[in-house]
């Protein structure tokens, strides 16, 4: 688990390119706009090795910075050290959440608590869908989720 005191939030897709980088950046941005970064270890990662080492889509750059939110990482996969030291593993679909369980049975004692981050959407939608064969407008409609979905997720867990 994290440090005592600390809470923890991995975000989860695919790739780890479009929408668990914006889940990161948004949640990031909110604990600090909140004053409560430094007590989160706030990451993403992807369930497959497909963009392992990429930085985030450019499209999902372009959104953050037209909305003001840093954005820095580079795609990795999930570690099964991930299931011991995060006290949150939030996926973004179904196919994601399928491969975080199946990971967590093979890490035994998998503490880490695995939800849908829609789980916590207000309008309840559930599934953040993959915007990397779609537009603009996809990555814009990610990155809204990502606000409604992690802003409920932080009151919650603040």
């Amino acid at each position: 688990m994290a440090a005592t005191g600390t809470k923890s939030v991995l975000f989860v897709c695919l790739g780890n390119i479009c929408r668990s980088p914006i889940a990161e950046a948004v949640f990031r941005k909110m604990a600090t706009d909140a004053g409560v970064v430094d007590k989160w270890r706030i990451d993403s990662a992807a369930t497959s090795n497909y963009e392992i080492g990429s930085p985030p889509d450019h499209r999902g750059q372009a959104c953050m910075k037209s909305h003001d939110v840093p954005m820095q990482h580079v795609a990795r996969k999930v570690t099964n050290d991930d299931f011991m030291s995060f006290e949150y593993i939030l996926g973004m679909d179904e196919s994601n959440m399928s491969e975080l369980n199946r990971r967590a049975k093979l890490a035994k004692t998998s503490p880490a608590k695995l939800e849908l981050l829609g789980s916590f959407d207000p309008q309840k939608q559930l599934i953040i869908k993959d915007p990397y064969y779609g537009s603009d407008e996809d990555f814009e409609k990610v990155y809204q989720q990502c606000v409604r979905c992690c802003k409920a997720f932080l009151e919650k867990n603040s």
